[in-house]
């Protein structure tokens, strides 16, 4: 069977043309896949949330943005605090050494994936990015009341309560917070509320003393027994009026006496 050279001609340029493509194909799947799976901006995306503030400090410390970019291939939960709670938190942030301002913003992420449906049923606590072995803990406590999801940490009197969410595309959720969550390994516990000391008994010793003495007084003045109607007074008047009785009755036999001998003498 004799073959057109034409035709082997054809068939050698396709076998070509095959050879040349195939590789263009698999570099293009591969750009295809990669660009589908690009690493999201983290700051950018918290900054379109409401969280600018917190994204700004973040982009300022090269450490913190390194981790939060590095988790991220391997799943991470963000909390970022509301531009309004990083404002009233700043005077605290500037009194934070270095480290201590990266391992705060390092606190605002644990290194797990989680849906807010995912949040809602893990109570308890949890490592952050932060956490560095059983030296340096820097955990926080995930509890729900109801659909509300709150972070605690021992340094703070109230919990942060999410608020909304950011960005929620595995591998990375991002959630916005009402409050700057705090660490207790960079801020002293709040120690519980002493009870109040009881209140100081009334004083009623030296009332009830005033009283007795006034009850005395009230007693003197009372009426006595029907033996003792008269007052001092009158009793001192008939004092007199007896002590007079016998006087008069000795000056009376005196004056007899004394008639009776001029009488005598006249006779």
């Amino acid at each position: 069977m004799c073959h057109s050279p034409l035709g082997a001609a054809t068939t050698t340029a396709g076998a070509l043309a095959l050879l040349f493509l195939l590789p263009l194909a698999s570099a293009a799947a591969a750009g295809g896949g990669t660009a589908a799976k690009a690493t999201p901006n983290i700051t950018a995306l918290m900054s379109k949330g409401g969280c600018k503030a917190f994204a700004s400090l973040l982009d300022k410390s090269p450490d913190a943005l390194s981790a939060f970019e590095s988790a991220v291939s391997g799943g991470v939960t963000a909390f970022c605090p509301t531009d309004e709670a990083v404002r009233g938190f700043m005077p605290s942030y500037r009194n934070l050494s270095a480290d201590g301002k990266a391992s705060l913003l390092l606190f605002h992420a644990v290194p797990v994936y989680y849906t807010l449906r995912g949040l809602k049923s893990s109570n308890g606590p949890m490592n952050t990015l932060a956490t560095d072995g059983a030296a340096s803990n820097y955990n926080l406590t995930v509890q729900n009341a109801g659909d509300q999801v709150t972070l605690r940490t021992p340094a703070a009197d109230a919990p942060a309560r999410v608020r909304s969410t950011v960005y929620d595309r595995d591998p990375v959720a991002i959630y916005a917070v009402d409050a700057v969550l705090e660490p207790v390994e960079l801020f002293d516990p709040v120690a519980d509320a002493p009870t109040p000391a009881p209140a100081p008994a009334p004083a009623l010793a030296p009332r009830s003393a005033k009283r007795t003495r006034h009850q005395r007084r009230r007693g003197a003045d009372a009426p006595g027994p029907a033996a003792a109607d008269a007052s001092p007074a009158d009793q001192r008047k008939d004092y007199k009026k007896n002590a007079a009785a016998p006087c008069r009755t000795r000056w009376l036999a005196t004056a007899a006496a004394a008639i009776a001998v001029a009488a005598a003498l006249a006779a």
